[in-house]
């Protein structure tokens, strides 16, 4: 051991290891010349960044990082009055999340004001940080940037005690958080945990599970019968106005490993919509179509997200499966929440799936299906599509209106139908399929489609 006043030999029975995590940098030209660059871990950090903004005045910030604490310094530093730009390698902001659900967090950047370039990195950095070379080869004016680009575990000292690691350097533990040197024990942001729902080695660098596993580990070596069940990761963070949460597996994730899956969208209100302050919240639900088993959830909105991703991920922990959500008693008064609460929504839409009674397509699906000869049908109302816009290549009739006109439609013909939100357009799903047509939903209509591919929308009113 060493302190201020020299080195001295600390005997023990059993070790804690509990190092955590420091933030990665990865080697770049320039950077060692740069007297403006910070990272972000502790108070001390913080104070070493307010003291240079007070001192030196900087105007031009940049962030190297869109992740949690990327975004979030990117929002303190835009209300300390600099002018942002976030710069992120990965082709969206939060890669933990879907590209459809970071598209939200996205726009509110964009509307907040800050600049953003994704799915490029930062190559080099001349005149002692000030400069920051794109590798695209775009040049950035910073006085102040921000490396947020990841942790990696602080292992080094587990490593030179011959402790066994892992991926990035995690040290290896068993399901009693037992490192590979008996009595010896690590636990939090330095450790390869579990992702409970594949078994697969991962590193969570979460302050939830970490404090856990604090109390755990003192159980074990008290003689408790505790074990590691591993985490699905939790996570949250408040992006200026907007919220964002997630647990669980994400579809790259699913992809990944070979899991069936399927995922529907719901939008709905916080709480009671008549009741003042209603705030919509976008719900995404991850699952298995074959036994309703929950993979992960997603959701952003201004209020009550993380209400929603806290039963689901408790759900996900406790092994309840898609037909348990509507089922669910949930806290209910207007000012808190509504009778039937988006969870019970959420679990009602991902029924209407696996039971099929709906048939989705995907936001990313739909450019495929009319290549390929379907012909999209939005049952908005005109006026909507006038103020909103107009999808690509749509058919327009009314939901009102369809009953009386179904006779238009061609039963030799595929549709994909599509709303604003998702229910209108799974009413006229029905009506259609019971009308002997080739229907399929689309899932989350026009208000994800518009957010993921804002792009492809025709605007009627500028």
């Amino acid at each position: 051991m060493e302190n201020q006043e020299g080195t001295y030999t600390l005997s023990y029975d059993k070790l804690i290891l509990s190092p955590g995590a420091k933030p990665f940098v990865p080697p770049t030209e320039g950077l060692t010349e740069a007297k403006n660059v910070f990272t972000l871990r502790n108070v001390p950090d913080v104070d070493a960044i307010t003291q240079f903004i007070e001192e030196k005045q900087p105007k031009k910030a940049t962030v190297i990082g869109a992740g949690f604490i990327g975004l979030e310094m990117a929002e303190n530093l835009h209300t300390r009055g600099l002018d942002v730009t976030v710069v992120e390698m990965a082709p969206q902001v939060l890669p933990p999340f879907d590209e459809e659900m970071a598209a939200y967090v996205t726009a509110e950047l964009k509307e907040k004001g800050i600049t953003l370039y994704t799915g490029v990195a930062a190559e080099a950095f001349e005149d002692e940080g000030q400069v920051i070379i794109l590798e695209n080869g775009e040049r950035l004016e910073s006085d102040l940037t921000l490396m947020s680009v990841g942790v990696r575990p602080e292992s080094e000292m587990a490593e030179k005690a011959g402790i066994e690691t892992g991926m990035r350097g995690g040290i290896l533990v068993d399901e009693f958080y037992e490192t590979s040197q008996p009595n010896i024990y690590a636990i939090g942001d330095a450790i390869i945990v579990k992702q409970q729902l594949t078994g697969e080695d991962t590193m969570i660098a979460l302050a939830s599970p970490a404090n856990r596993q604090g109390r755990q580990v003192a159980d074990v070596i008290a003689g408790y019968d505790r074990q590691n069940k591993g985490s699905i990761g939790t996570a949250i963070v408040r992006v200026f106005d907007l919220v964002a949460a997630s647990t669980g597996l994400n579809e790259r994730q699913l992809s990944a490993n070979h899991l069936n899956y399927e995922s529907i969208h719901i939008q709905s209100k916080h709480h009671a919509s008549y009741y003042p302050g209603a705030e919509t919240i976008v719900l995404k639900l991850l699952f298995n179509p074959e036994d309703g088993t929950i993979y992960g959830a997603q959701a952003v909105g201004k209020e009550g997200v993380d209400k929603r991703i806290d039963v689901i991920a408790t759900a996900i922990k406790g092994h309840l499966t898609v037909d348990d959500l509507p089922e669910l008693e949930l806290t209910y008064a207007p000012p808190f929440g509504s009778a039937k609460d988006p969870v019970n929504m959420a679990g009602y839409a991902a029924m209407n799936v696996i039971e099929g009674l709906s048939d989705i397509a995907q936001w990313y699906d739909l450019e495929e299906l009319q290549n390929n000869g379907w012909t999209l049908l939005d049952v908005r109302d005109e006026d909507e599509i006038e103020t909103n816009g107009a999808m690509p290549n749509a058919l327009n009739i009314p939901l009102n209106d369809l009953r009386t006109r179904l006779g238009e439609l061609d039963k030799e013909q595929s549709y994909i139908v599509s709303c604003h939100s998702g229910q209108r357009s799974y009413i006229a799903e029905r009506m259609m399929k019971q009308s002997g047509l080739n229907v399929k939903n689309l899932d989350g209509a026009f208000a994800l489609y518009s957010m993921a591919k804002p792009e492809n929308i025709i605007r009627i009113k500028e």
